[in-house]
Order: structure tokens, then C-alpha cells, then sequence
């Protein structure tokens, strides 16, 4: 009787449901431990041999689309739970460490999803021994971007102490984001990219693709031997055992910018190859040949396709936090003529994208273009060189703090609309295709706030010299290195560059201005071989405030300095030409 209750219990038991997190030690069988084997076996190769970007595991977060991050956190959760198929999955594909935070480079957004207080960034914890543990620490996300046609960008803070530097994200509304895999995220050793050692972007320039690459430390403003690069393609399995697919030898290399040839497959059918990865090689002596740099970038070129209308003029401009400027500054130069505005915004959190926006809509041809790479305003410069050269005939490249002025260009002593158009399309037909214009560095001209009606109208004195040119370039008949320092260009041979007296024309840079608004430089200037206020390195340049130092303190005479000659000329020029346009802010238009 005892043994066969004994032999019921055991069958009942056996019949019970189990899971592996909670399933009696001592039941375990040499048959059980057999199937468990070669079920993970199995799992682990076909892990290996599924097609991925790249041999190492990629997190993947689940986001619900619109409708289900509008309803309410239970409903999106089953939703997730039971449709998988029908959601859109959002891959972290990339991370950059730079100085002040994190980059994410992440797949699978549909563009709409673009609200930062949504989403955590999410840091793995170390114990006392740097081996991981199941802990989080979570920030909040500083903001989140469209990038390319691909992915958008996610800004993290730095982690917390004893966090890896390898971020997630997770939605702290509801659970309507699902981390798979979690435990595997935790085990594994993610690659961050260091922002000095990595190509951070790509485009195509007709047959040729051109790679944008930090830590190749090439003199400026001359070319390198390209014999020492080359191009790596990832076409298909992009990255098999750490090998890209197709390599190219480098055509030219100067600055951060390496050229090469496309591969044929691309080069018959573009379309194909946006969205390839690629890389650069470098030849070195220490490894007995190339070495692979670490790579984000991705083959990408026009954001439209077919014919475009040919602009007489354009301006491509690198902005950070100019939001309050740039509707003065554009509103100015449409009325002298510029038709076009590429405007690369390079990490700026004061609101500027609602700012082009209304611009766009009250009708001014202006597009923002993320651009995330922090200190390379010559890189940025010649990519967008090469986006404007379908479009444009003539691009100027200057700040939003700088103004065309013509002094003497009528018998009345002021320029007409669109007389900065007319000028450049004097040369159109011409061996000149880089026209050169002075600058005249004004100052806070006796101010200590803001002026209401915008600078071109609030300053007025200036130093007596002028300082450097600025230019407007054909960016057909650019060197094919585009190579470029304090904006201006090298250009083919063939051409030359015009330098336009200053009874012509001048630039008014509103360089030193109140000091609100001055002290935002010390914080990060974007050009990359000019150092930043804050470093203790040529603080006798032009490029620095003389006799400022390297901290941000205001000197008790800042409002009176710089200040030479009082030059009401652009001021006269506002008042009596574009009175109807002012005051310039948006709720006071029309």
C-alpha cells in the first residue's frame, strides 16, 4: 500500500507544471542535463550564423508605434507581449563616448518618436571587482534626433560612478519598451567608440565616397600621402570575423577626410548602396598593415532625389544655441538675396529646431541638418559643400553673428535688394570661383544687455583693422580634397579666388558681444585646429578676446572694449531699407 501511494505521488509530481528558475534540484536527470545541452547548442549556433550588422550581440528595445504609446501602459504591454511582428524594433547600433556625454546611434525610429522625456538612459552597474551585476542606474535622456536616413541619434549623460559606459534605453511610461535578452545585455562586453579614434560619417560625391574620420591627426590646411588609406566596404554580411567585404584604394586624404573610389556594385545602382557601412584603413608599421579604424559611419547621400532647382546663392552655416539670432540674421541676407539655407546644427538644446521651423513656414528656404560631431567645422563644412552642390551655384560659408554690408554700391550710398545675389552672379561664367570679403570685429559698443532690436541696430562701434575674410565658394570647383581652414576653400586648378575691396563690400562680425551672450564661447568653439578659450594655448591669437585668459570672467570694462571707430553704417542701412521687417522676433512679424 505505502509503495504504491509512494508510485501515485511521483507520477502526480511528474505531471505538475515547471519552470527552469524553479525546478527541484534533485529531480534533475542525465537525460534532462543531455536536452538542456544540445538545446543551447543549438541556440548558440544559430545565434552565430543569423545575419546581423555585426558579430557582437546588439540589445534590442521593442517600441510600440503611436497608437499603443497613446493608450494606456496595460494595453501596450499585451500588445508588445502578444504582437511582436507588428512592431517596429529599436536597435541601439552604435555608441560615442565624448567628453560630456554619450551619442546613440539608433535604427528602426520612424521619425516620430522624438520626445527625450519618454526614455532612460540605462547603465549597467560593477561590483567592487568591475564584474557586472543585475543593478541599473538610470538618467534621464537629454535629448533625442532625427540623423540620417537611417537612424536617429539619442543623447545620454555621462554614467555614474561604477556604470559601464555601454548604454541602454527603456520607456518610463508603462512597459511599453521591452528589453530582450537582458541577461545576456548584462554578461556581454559592448564596444564604446571613442569620439578621438572613429569615422563618424560618410556621403557620396558622384562616383567617389567620401569618409569624415577623427584621430587620423593630419596636418591642416595641406594634403596627405592617400597611398596610406584606404576604403572598406560592408556589402551583404558587411562584417564577417571583423572583415568588411570590398576595400578601395584612397584617391586623396587631407584633414579628416578620406576619398575613394565607390565599388562597381555601388556605383551602377546608388540606391543600393545607401546605408552600407563603411570604414577606413590605415597602413601601420607596429601591426604589418592596415589596421581597420572603429567606425559609425554609413554611405549616405542626397535627401532628394531627381531634378532640383539651381539656387544663384546659398548659405551653409555651423550653429550651437543660436536660436534667438538666427530669424535676424536670415530675414537680413534673404532681402540681400540669398535663396537657400543649410544650417548644421551642432548639438544645440535652446529650442533652434522650433525656430527654423517657423522660418520654413513663413517662407524662407531653410533646412536643419543634424550634425552631432563636436569640433569639426571644416569637416562639416566640405559635407555640406557637397549636399549644396546640386543646388546651389554659390554657397557662403560664415556665422549667423555676420553681415554682408555695402557701403558705397549706389548714388545713394546703400546696396538694393538682392545686390548680394547680383554680385556672385557676375563671376558665374568666370575663371573666379571664390569670392573673398573682409570682416570688422565690433564690440559691446557701451552695452550691458541684449539689444532689443538686434545687433545688426544695437552695435555700432568697432576695431579700427579689419580681421581676416570670409567666403562664398563654387562648390563645383572645389579641390577634390575639400580641403578648407577659417572658411575658405582650395580650389582646382583652373580657378582663383576674387578678394572683394572693402569699399564694396564688408562683413559686419558681431564678434564681441554683450557678455550673456560672449561668455557661451568658452564653453566649445567649433572649429576643429583652433583651440577652445578655456585651453591655455595661443591666448595671443586673433582667434581668442585679447587679453581675456582662459576663464569665462567678465572684466569689469567689458562693455567698452573693442571699440576703435563708431560705424553706424548698417544700422542707417536697416532703418531706412527694412524698417517693414522689423522688430525681427516671430510674435511681433507680420
Amino acid at each position: 500500500m505505502d509503495s504504491s501511494d509512494q508510485r501515485r505521488k511521483r507520477k502526480r509530481s511528474l505531471r505538475q507544471p515547471y519552470s527552469c528558475s524553479y525546478f527541484p534540484l534533485h529531480l534533475f536527470s542525465v537525460r534532462f542535463f543531455v536536452i538542456c545541452f544540445i538545446f543551447l547548442i543549438c541556440l548558440r549556433f544559430y545565434s552565430y550564423t543569423s545575419s546581423s550588422a555585426s558579430s557582437a550581440f546588439h540589445p534590442v528595445l521593442v517600441v510600440s508605434s503611436l497608437s499603443l504609446l497613446s493608450s494606456s501602459s496595460s494595453r501596450a504591454v499585451k500588445s508588445v507581449q502578444e504582437s511582436d511582428i507588428l512592431l517596429p524594433p529599436l536597435k541601439i547600433e552604435s555608441r560615442v563616448l565624448f567628453p560630456d556625454h554619450i551619442l546613440l546611434l539608433v535604427s528602426g525610429w520612424n521619425g516620430n518618436v522624438r520626445v527625450s522625456d519618454e526614455f532612460e538612459c540605462v547603465y549597467r552597474k560593477f561590483d567592487g571587482f568591475r564584474n557586472v551585476n543585475l543593478d541599473f542606474g538610470k538618467k534621464r535622456v537629454l535629448s533625442v534626433d532625427e540623423y540620417d536616413g537611417f537612424r536617429s541619434i539619442v543623447r545620454c549623460p555621462l554614467p555614474p560612478m561604477n556604470c559601464s559606459n555601454a548604454v541602454l534605453l527603456s520607456n518610463k511610461i508603462g512597459k511599453n519598451v521591452i528589453l530582450r535578452d537582458k541577461t545576456r545585455f548584462l554578461m556581454s562586453n559592448y564596444t564604446v567608440k571613442s569620439w578621438g579614434n572613429v569615422v563618424y560619417s560618410a556621403s557620396v560625391d558622384r562616383d567617389t565616397a567620401i569618409l569624415f574620420v577623427k584621430g587620423l591627426n593630419l596636418r591642416p590646411d595641406r594634403e596627405s600621402d592617400a597611398t596610406q588609406f584606404s576604403c572598406h566596404y560592408g556589402l551583404g554580411r558587411w562584417e564577417r570575423n571583423g572583415r568588411f567585404t570590398l576595400s578601395m584604394k584612397a584617391l586623396t586624404a587631407a584633414q579628416e577626410i578620406v576619398r575613394c573610389p565607390l565599388p562597381m556594385s555601388i556605383r551602377n545602382s546608388l540606391d543600393r548602396g545607401m546605408g552600407v557601412r563603411v570604414t577606413v584603413g590605415v597602413t601601420s608599421s607596429r601591426a604589418h598593415g592596415r589596421v581597420l579604424m572603429p567606425s559609425v559611419a554609413k554611405i549616405y547621400g542626397s535627401e532628394s532625389s531627381g531634378e532640383k532647382r539651381k539656387y544663384e546663392l546659398c548659405v551653409c552655416s555651423m550653429v550651437w544655441n543660436q536660436a534667438s539670432s538666427i530669424r535676424e540674421w536670415i530675414k537680413y541676407h534673404s532681402w540681400l538675396g540669398v535663396e537657400r539655407w543649410f544650417i548644421y546644427d551642432n548639438n544645440s538644446d535652446d529650442g533652434i529646431d522650433g525656430a527654423i521651423q517657423e522660418l520654413y513656414r513663413d517662407s524662407y528656404n531653410v533646412t536643419r541638418h543634424v550634425w552631432p560631431w563636436i569640433k569639426t567645422q571644416e569637416a562639416g563644412f566640405s559635407h555640406c559643400a557637397l549636399r549644396a552642390k546640386d543646388e546651389c551655384t554659390w554657397v557662403s560659408f560664415m556665422d549667423v553673428d555676420e553681415y554682408f554690408y555695402f557701403p558705397n554700391s549706389t548714388t545713394l550710398g546703400y546696396a538694393s535688394q538682392n545686390s548680394l545675389r547680383s554680385l556672385v552672379a557676375n563671376f558665374s561664367s568666370s575663371s573666379v570661383a571664390e569670392i573673398r570679403t573682409s570682416c570688422h570685429s565690433f564690440g559691446p559698443s557701451g552695452l550691458k544687455s541684449r539689444p532689443a532690436q538686434g545687433v545688426t541696430i544695437g552695435y555700432t562701434c568697432r576695431l579700427q583693422s579689419p580681421e581676416r575674410h570670409k567666403s562664398i565658394i563654387r562648390p563645383d570647383a572645389l579641390d577634390p580634397t575639400l580641403l578648407n581652414v577659417v572658411h575658405h576653400f582650395h580650389l582646382r586648378k583652373g580657378f582663383e579666388y576674387l578678394n572683394l575691396p572693402q569699399s564694396t563690400a564688408i562683413i559686419n562680425h558681431y564678434k564681441y558681444q554683450v557678455w550673456e551672450v560672449f561668455r557661451a564661447k568658452f564653453y566649445r568653439r567649433v572649429a576643429t585646429y583652433v583651440a577652445d578659450w578655456r585651453e591655455n594655448q595661443n591666448e595671443g591669437s586673433r582667434d581668442r578676446a585679447p587679453g581675456l585668459g582662459t576663464e569665462a570672467i567678465e572684466p569689469p570694462d567689458w562693455p567698452q572694449r573693442f571699440c576703435e571707430v563708431w560705424d553706424t553704417g548698417l544700422r542707417d542701412f536697416v532703418l531706412a531699407n527694412l524698417s517693414d521687417l522689423l522688430p525681427w522676433e516671430t510674435h511681433q512679424d507680420h
